[in-house]
């Protein structure tokens, strides 16, 4: 399955809940630093990769998330500080329809909650984490306890009121929305970090990712240790994602321009794949859900590839 080009550099990809030859991928204009977005929405064929539809914004888009309930439903996370929300059954001139602008700075995080999915989390350089419902305007919850910025907030999958966060003040922190405060603190690294996500078997495994170049995995019941720690990136690591369909696998993406696939319960071989098919920052990446080994990435390059676990992404 070929690449395909995007105007712009991408940031996010993420394959649809209920379509499975379709993604979304977010991009923004020179690097994300100044100019406009555009939210693509892709379909895979036997032909290639083709644009199903695509949402121009005035502002770069760093992230995005499909709703878990309507198939027709995507949130863009924006530069601006909006979350924007676009119908893939209305016309381009009629999206967005919705915008909701509450942050204070840029939005780096979007995740839709896949248990109670009417929710979704934004998280956002203003150090805070909203949570919001599809039919308010407004949201429901503020979160504010991260003293730097938020750059991930991810939904537990069995729990509809526990999520993680990741931030820039070194630390992970694990919230359920019934209560106050965090109730976790996990000091994960000394540097910031970049991305977390739970594995999807355990619900209390927790994988974080780091400036430090490390992967670290944790057990939230005893969180004082990492379960084990994952070497091989050469810059940070923008995101990590625990395997849809195998407990122990892990995918992570990196400054180093590489993508790798890891068995974090074999430490001495934990590094399954390496891959290096972008030729920039590899900041975008997801394993689909509904069709087991079909991974997904993007990068600075302006290029998104599709490929099966254990084959050349720049393979036909």
């Amino acid at each position: 399955m070929p690449g395909f080009k995007t105007v712009f550099n991408g940031y996010a990809v993420k394959f649809s809940p209920f379509v499975e030859t379709r993604l979304a991928v977010a991009t923004a204009q020179n690097f994300g630093i100044i100019g406009n977005g555009r939210q693509h929405v892709l379909e895979l064929t036997p032909n290639g990769i083709i644009e199903f539809c695509a949402f121009d914004t005035a502002d770069g888009l760093y992230d995005c998330a499909w709703s878990e309930s309507n198939e027709n439903l995507v949130v863009s996370a924006s530069s601006d500080g909006s979350v924007k929300i676009w119908d893939l059954a209305r016309p381009p001139a009629a999206n967005p329809i919705g915008s909701l602008e509450e942050h204070a700075r840029e939005v780096y995080s979007i995740d839709w909650n896949a248990v109670r999915k009417d929710s979704f989390l934004s998280g956002s350089w203003d150090d805070t984490i909203r949570l919001w419902t599809i039919d308010r305007p407004q949201s429901m919850r503020v979160f504010r306890e991260h003293t730097y910025c938020v750059y991930a907030a991810v939904w537990n999958p069995r729990h509809a009121d526990v999520f993680a966060s990741a931030s820039g003040d070194c630390t992970a922190r694990v919230w359920d929305v019934r209560e106050p405060n965090s109730t976790i603190i996990i000091p994960a690294h000394d540097h910031e970090i970049l991305s977390c996500d739970w594995n999807k078997y355990n619900d209390c495994m927790l994988v974080t990712g780091s400036v430090d170049k490390l992967i670290k995995v944790w057990d939230v019941r005893t969180y004082r240790t990492p379960v084990t720690i994952l070497q091989g990136h050469t810059y940070a690591i923008r995101r990590v994602k625990f395997s849809p369909h195998q407990e122990s696998l892990i995918a992570s993406c990196s400054y180093d321009m590489t993508m790798c696939m890891w068995d974090y319960k074999a430490p001495e071989d934990a590094l399954l794949e390496r891959y290096d098919h972008h030729t920039e920052f590899a900041v975008g990446m997801d394993m689909s859900v509904l069709v087991e080994g079909l991974l997904a990435s993007t990068g600075w390059d302006e290029t998104v590839y599709v490929w099966q676990f254990g084959m050349d992404p720049r393979a036909l």
